[in-house]
């Protein structure tokens, strides 16, 4: 190291840039954006359709019509329950077919239907109105939290879908178990 005795001078060593040097910096250079031109394209819109968003948003769309029918269910059985769930269940219908493109997705129909989308087994439901909607409550609680921890797997749109849903659900399970509802 190439060292002054004025401490107004740079210290640092001057290196003569040669040939070799010259060739070695520009094939490096040269290599890499070769290397970047070829790259897998990582963009956003790549990310949305991935096989692992596509495995969330089919695993979202079946917890949906789950949930659909969870609610329909509970309808059978608690009729007088119609006009407080029949609003929260349209919605339900609407998250499920936001997952999904295809026509098989759950209607928020007005009767609550039995198509492809319903295979799921029909749930218990609870005898009394109350512990009814609470069970609702707890489905729509469980289904929110979940939800909201996929948002750290999820691509941005999706998982924007995904907070929004389960800002939904949240909302859901608050307005299941307000007395006054």
């Amino acid at each position: 190291m190439i060292t002054t005795e004025d401490p107004g001078k740079c210290n640092v060593p001057k290196v003569a840039l040669t040939r070799r040097w010259t060739l070695l910096a520009g094939a490096a250079l040269g290599g890499a954006a070769l290397l970047t031109g070829c790259a897998e394209d990582d963009g956003p819109d790549r990310a949305e359709h991935s096989s692992a968003a596509d495995r969330l948003r089919e695993r979202s769309a079946r917890d949906s019509a789950a949930l659909l029918a969870r609610y329909d269910a509970t309808l059978t059985a608690h009729p007088a329950l119609e006009e407080r769930l029949r609003p929260l269940r349209s919605e339900v219908g609407r998250h499920a077919r936001a997952f999904t493109d295809d026509d098989a997705a759950p209607s928020p129909s007005a009767a609550p239907s039995r198509g492809p989308a319903h295979e799921v087994a029909a749930p218990s439901v609870p005898e009394d109105e109350k512990a009814a909607r609470g069970a609702l409550a707890d489905a729509e609680r469980r289904l929110a939290d979940a939800r909201t921890k996929d948002l750290l797997a999820a691509p941005p749109e999706l998982a924007r879908l995904l907070a929004s849903v389960a800002a939904s659900g949240a909302a859901h399970a608050y307005l299941l178990t307000d007395p006054a509802g």
